[in-house]
Order: C-alpha cells, then structure tokens, then sequence
C-alpha cells in the first residue's frame, strides 16, 4: 500500500504551506507585539532601559489605574462566579425545569458587545435609572449600580459570568456519577457533596472560564469609556497614544503590562491545575440521577434563578426599549416610542453595516484557511515545530485588542500600498479582527480535522488523487462543520470588536458597526440610532450562531449515516 510519506511533492507542499502560515503570523502579530514591547525598553538612543517603567509607576494615575483594572477584573472573576457557578450545579445536577432554557439564556450575554450593555444598563441601573427612580419612590434610597469602577464591575460580570457557565456545565458532564454516588452514600450532602467532591472534580472547566473572565475584563476598553471610567490601563493606553502619539512610551508601557497580564492569567490557570488528577473513569456525569428539590428549596432556587436572568436579559431589553424610544429621561420606561431611530440606523449606517460584513468576512475567511492549514500541517506532516506554529497562533489569545493595534500603527505607519498609506487604510483592521479571532477559527478546524481518518485521505492518494485535490474533495467537506463554526465564530466576534477598532479607524468612510455604535452613544441624541445599529448588530451574531449550529447538526447527521 503506498503511504503519503512515498509523495515526492508532499513534503514540499507541508514546507510551502508552512512558511506561508509563518509569514502571516509572523508580520501580522509577531512583528507589532514585539514592536510595542521593544518600545517599553528602548531609550532614546536605540538602547535598553527600565526608566520608562519607573516614570509609569512613578505616576500617581498610572498606579491608581494599574491596581484599579486588576481590581475589577479580579472583582469581576468573583462575582461572575457567584453567579455562574449555582447556575451550572442546579441546572446539571438537579431536578430542574426549564434546565436546558435557563443555560441558553445564560448565554445570551456574549452576543451583546459590552460597552453597549453599559449603555442600557446605565438607562435601567443608573443613578437615574428605572430601578433606581421606583427604589426612591416606594421606598426611600438608592442603590449605586453603575458608580465609578463598581459600575464596570457589574457590567464586566454579568457580560462575561457566561464563560464559567459554559466551562463548568461542561466539567461537571465529566464527572463520573459513581463518586458523587459514593460521597452520598457516606454521608456527604448539599454543600458539603459540592465542597469536598463535585466542585474539586470540576476545577479545570471553573479555572478555564475564570481565566478567560479575568484577561476579558483586564482587556476591555470600551465599557470604562462609555462609563466614563479613564482610570484604568486599556483607557490610559488609549488617551495616551491618541493625545500624547506614538512616540509616548507610556502607552507602550501600559500595553506591556497588559500582556503580561495576560499571559500571567492562562499560566496561573495551568499552574493551578498541575500535578493533580481530575480523569475519571467514565463520563457518568451526563448520566447521573438528578436529584429532586424540596419543595421551599425549588422555590429558593427559581426565585434566585430568575434575578440572574432578569439581571441578564435586562441589557437586552433596554437596548430594544432605548432604540424605540422618542423620550426617556428620568422615567422608568420611555414616555413615548417611535421608528424613527431604525430609519436613520439604515439611513446613515448603510456603509458601517457593509463595512462590517466586509472586514468580518474576509477576516473569518482568511481565519478558516489558515486554521484548516495550521490544522493540517499538526496533525498530518511530519515537519518539526508545527506545535510552535500552533502556539504562536493561539497565543493571539493573549495579546488584546488594543495592543495589536497600537503595534499595528507603529510598524506600519511609514508602509504604503499602490500610494496609499497602510496606517490609515481598513485593510490594518481587517487584518486585525483575522489575528485576534484566528484562535477561535484554528480550534474549530483542529477538532473537526481529528475526526476526519487519515485512511480516507491515504485512500484518495493511492488512487492517484493529488495532495490538493484530496484536500479539496476529502478532507475539506468533511471539515464542513467545523469550519463553517469557526467562520461563524470569527466573524460575530469580529463584529463587536471595539479596542482595535477605535485606533485603526481613521474616517467615517471606513467605520464598521462597533465603531459607529460607540459614535452615536457619545450623545444623548445619538442614543437611539446607536442602540438601533446596536440591535441590528444582535440580530446579525444571534442569526449567524442559529444557523451556523443548524448547519453543523444536519451535517453531523448526515456524517452519522455514512457507511
């Protein structure tokens, strides 16, 4: 039987296909990072100095900022706990109606980028907010939900608690039943059952999601600045290279400690979790018997339920409400509705939407080519250092948004492409949203080329098929699922991107839809088309997630009825 080995072009191809994806990464995501972070240490005279770090600290705002954004993202991982974590235990491990409901909705936080949450949370949450203005009319006092930091707080935890959710509903699937069945069985119960067994089992599915929480949030530019929060790193990044310029080393400094952050998170996360054993020997969590509610704890629990998802859905419905209505101030709801907002939303956002679906389109696109490349070349050749290839890929993860593109404007701002200058053409933020979301799209592709058996690949070469055309006829439209998922993925999440977006964007003609929300937020009378634009943005990601699990279901089935 030939092998793939006995190709003489395979291995030429591997190398081709190699360097190309290298070269990608290597100017698009190695070079910037490196570009900001040789800027944090570099004197005047081209050498190497830690001054720049001793002026940040030596700052009272700087260090006020600095232990501010790790205080609400430490913050955030706390409270998006406390909210997600008896959210995923009663739904996995108890009798629960509406179960499978209560996770969806859980999840409906991450389709709303978070600066736009702020906004509507400010209208029903805010000093003269709906829930503020009925607290002091029927019973006396306030409560300051969107004050300062603790606003970003809130907003921060419950826009991303879903990450723990999904990870922990997950974990706890895994557990083998038998030893909850035996910890019962010796005594163990309720909070102590959790303390001691199901939780300590589950830890790497919590990690994972309080990990992602806390590098979102240390990240995040856009909620501080609807909020009007500047003291805080991502904010004081962003002021200083748009006041002070590109040649501010503090800025630099700032996106340095942001990285560091960053990558700190994930290794304090896998640090956390090593030399201990969480494998267990079946999968009976998913099989466990769910245990029933008394009837006073099924009210507890329901009661406790529905606050999370009205807190939840509550951004949502003063988004819907902000984008029809004619007047809302110092009112519970809106004292008059109207249309208006959604014709000029399609009226003077027609480009920002086409300029949305374009630079999210090739991002995701050029996402799924390279992640089905990277993919391939890790799991079918046989060059060395493909795991490199993959790490330097998802490490994309750790760099945020705002620092690739203050990296993307220092090394591209003498580069010019047919006379036009590469700095301030849309081509840098479409290349941006494609490095950040390439992760997402590379994890899809790996998953969905490992179930795909390199025999029907070696199959279609012993019978004279070219590398290509068997990648072409074979290997891709097996793929089909999870490729179609990670340009799914890519491109909602491209959609709500905001911190690179602010920087790269250099005229009106180029603003996607994130970027024109955030515009038309700035004003009072601006609110309404930008929570129009801002529902039109919910209904694009919630379609493109529907679809996209619809497609890969039937096409899940139909790999099931292959012989």
């Amino acid at each position: 039987m030939t092998s793939r080995r006995h190709h003489p072009n395979a291995q030429l191809g591997s190398v081709v296909l190699a360097l190309g994806a290298g070269f990608f990464l290597l100017l698009l995501l190695v070079v910037p990072a490196l570009s900001v972070i040789h800027a944090a240490f570099a004197d005047g005279a081209g050498g190497f100095t830690l001054g720049h770090f001793g002026a940040f600290f030596g700052l009272s705002l700087m260090r006020e900022s600095f232990f501010n954004s790790l205080a609400v993202a430490l913050l955030s991982v706390l409270f998006a706990s406390l909210i997600a974590v008896p959210l995923a235990y009663l739904t996995a491990r108890f009798a629960f109606r509406g179960a499978l409901l209560i996770q969806t909705l859980g999840v409906l936080p991450l389709i709303m980028p978070p600066f736009v949450g702020a906004v509507a949370m400010q209208l029903i949450f805010g000093k003269n907010g709906s829930v503020n203005l009925l607290l002091s009319e029927h019973l006396g006092f306030t409560i300051p939900f969107m004050e300062g930091l603790g606003g970003v707080v809130f907003v921060e935890s419950l826009h991303y608690f879903p990450f723990i959710l999904l990870n922990l509903t997950a974990a706890l699937a895994n557990i083998d039943s038998a030893m909850e069945e035996s910890a019962q069985n010796l005594g163990a119960s309720g909070l102590s059952l959790f303390r001691r067994v199901v939780f300590p089992l589950a830890l790497p599915g919590y990690v994972a999601g309080a990990s992602l929480v806390f590098v979102k949030v240390f990240d995040d530019l856009g909620t501080p600045l609807v909020l009007n929060v500047t003291n805080m790193l991502a904010p004081q990044a962003y002021l200083r290279i748009t006041s002070v310029g590109l040649e501010d080393p503090l800025g630099y400094v700032i996106s340095v400690l942001m990285i560091l952050f960053s990558v700190l998170a994930m290794w304090l996360a896998s640090l956390a979790l090593r030399g201990r054993d969480y494998a267990t020997t079946q999968r009976g969590g998913a099989a466990a018997a769910r245990r029933p509610l008394r009837w006073w704890q099924a009210m507890l629990a329901y009661g406790w339920v529905a606050l999370v998802l009205l807190l939840t859905l509550s951004p949502h419905i003063g988004l819907a409400l902000l984008s029809i209505a004619k007047v809302w101030s110092f009112s519970a709801l809106p004292d008059a509705y109207t249309l208006e907002h959604y014709a000029t939303m399609f009226g003077d956002g027609q480009g920002m939407i086409w300029n949305t679906l374009l630079y999210c389109g090739l991002a995701a696109s050029i996402d799924v080519v390279l992640g089905t490349v990277i993919a391939w070349l890790i799991l079918r050749s046989k060059l060395p250092m493909m795991k490199s290839l993959d790490f330097i890929a998802t490490a994309s993860l750790a760099i945020p948004g705002l620092v690739l593109a203050i990296g993307y404007l220092r090394t591209f701002r003498d580069v010019e492409v047919g006379g036009v200058a590469l700095a301030g053409s849309w081509l840098l933020i479409m290349f941006a949203y494609s490095v950040r979301r390439l992760p997402y799209a590379l994890r899809a592709c790996v998953a969905a080329l490992q179930q795909v058996h390199i025999s029907l690949e070696e199959a279609a070469l012993n019978l004279g098929a070219t590398r290509a055309r068997a990648m072409q006829r074979i290997v891709v439209p097996l793929m089909a699922g999870g490729i179609l998922a990670g340009f799914v993925t890519s491109f909602i999440t491209a959609a709500v991107e905001l911190s690179a977006t602010l920087l790269l964007t250099t005229s009106q003609g180029q603003a996607p839809m994130s970027y024109g929300i955030y515009l038309y937020m700035q004003s009072i009378a601006g609110r309404g088309p930008g929570a129009a634009l801002g529902i039109l943005a919910l209904v694009v990601v919630a379609l493109g997630t529907f679809f996209a699990n619809r497609v890969v279901r039937s096409l899940q089935h139909v790999h099931r009825e292959l012989p």
